[in-house]
């Protein structure tokens, strides 16, 4: 979603369309005005008015706070249709949100997730040598689980730096700043999948 180069992304550009709308749906069904979404979710409402008309490309963080404003899961968010009740569901591989690119060509896509307050996501991501990625607390009692597919990751909280290697798995506690970085001397990118469970509480920080 975020391109760092400033190119033009069509891909980028129908991802805010549908966000606008979806915002614009959920606001006007819970009747609720852009100084009261600002006050509920940090949002600036400079942020929130430029969201809602498409100018704005907002971060993963800024998804995750109207998510959780408006008692959504971040799926429920991206998506305009209403959340499908049948016990399969079929998320194509057209259907997942590339919400992060990094300045080296990393990506964090969003696979498949379930309807909120509470969630539950997947996700696949590529982080390129040199690559790092800085997130804020997220709602207490958030957890990730991680497990990488190829190259070597590093994990860090709290000041603690873990290092996951091709093959091996990792839990997170993702309630407390955290970040995922690849070393600028590693010789290879980092492939790796996360599950995210988020209990549906109150606001917290932005990734």
């Amino acid at each position: 979603m975020t391109n760092r180069k400033g190119a033009r992304d069509p891909g980028a550009e129908e991802l805010n369309g549908a966000i606008a709308r979806r915002l614009g749906q959920l606001r006007r069904v819970r009747q609720q005005s852009f100084d009261e979404l600002a006050l509920r979710t940090g949002v600036s409402k400079g942020m929130l008015v430029q969201i809602e008309q498409g100018r704005a490309n907002p971060s993963i963080g800024t998804l995750c706070r109207l998510a959780a404003g408006f008692g959504v899961s971040v799926v429920e968010l991206l998506s305009e249709e209403d959340a499908k009740t049948s016990a399969i569901q079929i998320v194509g591989a057209e259907q997942g949100r590339l919400l992060w690119k990094g300045p080296k060509g990393g990506s964090a896509v969003l696979n498949v997730g379930t309807p909120g307050p509470d969630m539950l996501e997947l996700w696949s991501w590529t982080l390129m040598p040199g690559e790092r990625y800085e997130s804020r607390a997220h709602a207490m009692g958030t957890v990730e689980l991680i497990h990488v597919h190829s190259g070597t990751l590093d994990l860090e909280s709290e000041g603690c730096v873990e290092r996951v290697t091709a093959g091996a798995g990792a839990r997170l506690k993702a309630d407390r700043p955290h970040a995922y970085a690849v070393s600028a001397r590693a010789r290879a990118r980092a492939t790796f999948s996360m599950v995210v469970q988020e209990p549906g509480t109150r606001i917290q920080s932005p990734l």
